[in-house]
């Protein structure tokens, strides 16, 4: 998650949305479906001093664009939603520009910028304030609003990978809920898969999404993290390899195998011979608690330990991006267990939960460290 704006810079036109009733659509709105879920994307063409107004249901938002993901350096994007259970609307939440998750090369060919996502809750109206920078507003500026739906339906053998003992000395693997237990629908994914050298090194994220939510709704926000990044960001799949609930559930991110060294998307510049854990919530001044920490000490231990790569060693990367936060062919050092702001400028994994960074490292080198038989 990155920094926030400045507040110095959010001077500048203000352009507003005001969005139809739910029962008519908007002029250039656009709606795609997938596994019962669906992404409704709407022009923000400007027009300050319109009123909130109703929408179609969703759960999650998020402001996207066309070109570079810096094209609104300088700017601001908050937004307000409408509870659909109370019809009480929220406070003005700002919209953070999401310029450090991503793949270390557009998709395609073709750059696409976006805010990092906010989860609402079930809701049924919004309204949008956009201040554009300097630049002025990026090219097919729009608003996404995501209904993650029911998720595509899965076999009850398919919906988890139960927990598997020790390999060979390395650590447990854990139970990991697959991509079919929470509904992930196939259809959106780029069907090929992309895989880097050995995973030597785990990133740790938050998504920046509520905290609060109740652990069964875990797969709601995570189809609704992977429609975004896939059909408003154009990524190839979801960016994290794996994410981890409140509750300690440790659930499959990016297709292609969960003791492969799948190339995701979750840390620009480093996302080769890397791993990224993120997890579920918000952690800037939220304590994460400790079933949490315990589900990405156990990922991250069995995932390092594939590799023989000890959780409290180190590992030199080599940064492939000029807007990471070192130069493009910068080798660089991490710790094993590393959050995602020791490789970008960024609040991400959280202040509170990056400073459990050392405990989670302790705790994932104590699960790779073979016990003795029971006498």
């Amino acid at each position: 998650m990155p920094l926030s704006l400045p507040a110095a810079l959010l001077a500048g036109c203000t352009a507003a949305l005001l969005l139809q009733p739910a029962s008519a659509a908007s002029p250039g709105e656009r709606r795609t479906s997938a596994g019962g879920g669906t992404v409704t994307s709407l022009p923000l063409a400007g027009g300050p001093g319109l009123a909130p107004r109703g929408t179609r249901p969703f759960e999650l938002l998020g402001v996207g664009w066309d070109g570079p993901a810096d094209a609104l350096a300088g700017g601001s994007v908050r937004v307000r939603t409408r509870n659909a259970d109370t019809g009480d609307w929220s406070d003005w939440h700002a919209l953070e520009a999401d310029t450090e998750d991503g793949p270390d090369r557009a998709p395609h060919g073709t750059p696409r910028g976006a805010t990092a996502p906010l989860w609402t809750g079930r809701s049924d109206g919004v309204a949008v304030e956009v201040r554009p920078g300097p630049a002025g507003p990026p090219p097919g500026l729009r608003l996404e609003l995501v209904d993650p739906g029911r998720g595509a339906a899965a076999a009850p053998a398919a919906r988890s990978l139960p927990a598997g003992p020790a390999d060979g000395g390395q650590a447990p693997r854990p139970a990991i809920v697959t991509r079919a237990g929470w509904g992930a629908d196939e259809s959106l994914r780029d069907q090929t898969f992309e895989y880097t050298g050995p995973v030597r090194e785990v990133f740790v994220h938050h998504t920046a999404t509520a905290t609060d939510y109740a652990c069964a709704d875990a797969p709601r926000v995570i189809r609704a993290i992977y429609q975004y990044h896939v059909q408003s960001n154009g990524w190839r799949d979801i960016g994290y390899n794996f994410l981890v609930d409140r509750c300690g559930t440790v659930y499959e991110g990016r297709a292609g195998g969960v003791d492969q060294p799948v190339h995701g998307a979750h840390t620009l510049g480093f996302n080769t011979d890397s791993a990224g854990a993120a997890a579920i919530g918000t952690y800037l001044t939220d304590s994460p608690p400790q079933p949490l920490l315990d589900g990405l000490a156990a990922i991250a231990a069995w995932k390092l330990g594939l590799t023989a790569q000890p959780a409290d060693g180190h590992t030199k990367l080599t940064s492939a991006s000029d807007a990471s936060r070192y130069p493009k062919g910068t080798v660089v050092d991490f710790d094993a267990i590393s959050g995602h702001r020791d490789a970008f400028t960024t609040e991400c994994p959280g202040t509170a939960l990056y400073a459990q960074l050392p405990a989670l490292r302790a705790a994932a080198t104590k699960l790779q460290t073979p016990q003795p038989p029971p006498t």
